[in-house]
């Protein structure tokens, strides 16, 4: 019997053990995507299932730049990353506080975004997100964006993860377009021997209340990040450090914000302005006016 019970024993620590690791790569392969970048965004349009005979393409996108992904919370459960452009001369660069993501360890919280600026509520049960990580990614002023979850597969040499979920349409496409309002996004994020990739294979879907999704385009897109001395990238990590605290009071009102748990729908401008004009101003700074703004934009 005791030979017995020190074999089960032996088999548990071992479970647990294998798991620690596990989840120790996952994170491991999620801190590889902090540091300095250059980046090239790749996007095209591949198919069209639009029954409109004057239906236009959009145009094949390439940009490129520098950015620094930036670590702002590391703990067992939570990882966050901060990304901040540095665009123009390399000599006196301009800095766009850029996405964030952030990595959530069996995370059964979503807000699924639905169209039209409204994210729906669901929460999902224990067993469906069991050693998974959702990634939650965000506006450049920290409002929602889109968020799914997947598990980090580490095999054959590669770590990566999947994922297709809702998302608002991209500033390349929402400047341009109004024939549809959801970009489904299938998303893969695979760390490499330079950097990471990510990868994309969306379809761009019109939803109205009452009819079926229709798909009017696919789309490919193909996201390199080129990992290159933190050096180059000095200027925009200063500048986090000068403003993370303002920006800390954003996350911690949107947190608030999340907290409630329910469906959300935001403005699109309040006093004629988008809220990330709002909360760019060098004159935004007070907590109460920040937290009185952001509070503005929720529907």
């Amino acid at each position: 019997m005791k030979k017995i019970l020190i074999q089960v024993l032996t088999i548990i620590i071992a479970i647990s053990a294998n798991a620690q690791s596990k989840k120790t790569k996952d994170k491991n392969a999620i801190k590889e995507m902090c540091g300095c970048f250059e980046i090239t965004f790749n996007f095209t349009e591949t198919f069209n299932y639009s029954k409109d005979t004057t239906y236009l393409s959009s145009r094949t996108k390439v940009s490129k730049g520098l950015e620094w992904a930036g670590l702002v919370e590391d703990e067992n459960n939570k990882i966050s990353i901060q990304h901040i452009l540095q665009v123009g001369n390399p000599n006196k660069p301009m800095i766009v506080k850029h996405w964030r993501q952030d990595w959530l360890y069996q995370n059964t919280a979503f807000y699924m975004f639905n169209g039209n600026n409204n994210w729906v509520f669901e929460k999902k049960e224990k067993k469906n997100v069991k050693k998974q990580w959702t990634q939650k990614v965000y506006q450049v002023d920290d409002s929602p964006r889109y968020e799914g979850s997947g598990t980090w597969i580490h095999i054959d040499g590669k770590s990566y993860w999947e994922n297709t979920t809702t998302a608002p349409l991209p500033r390349r496409e929402y400047t341009q377009r109004s024939d549809y309002n959801i970009t489904l996004r299938g998303n893969r994020h695979e760390i490499t021997n330079y950097g990471w990739v990510h990868d994309q294979d969306n379809s761009k879907v019109l939803r109205q209340n009452g009819k079926e999704d229709v798909i009017l385009a696919n789309e490919k897109g193909y996201n390199t990040y080129k990992k290159v001395p933190n050096s180059r990238c000095k200027v925009a990590k200063d500048w986090w450090i000068t403003n993370s605290a303002k920006w800390k009071i954003v996350r911690n009102k949107w947190n608030e914000v999340y907290g409630r748990n329910t469906n959300l729908s935001l403005e699109t401008k309040v006093d004629n302005k988008p809220l990330y004009k709002h909360l760019f101003s060098d004159k935004m700074i007070e907590k109460t006016k920040m937290n009185a703004i952001i509070e503005s934009f929720v529907k």
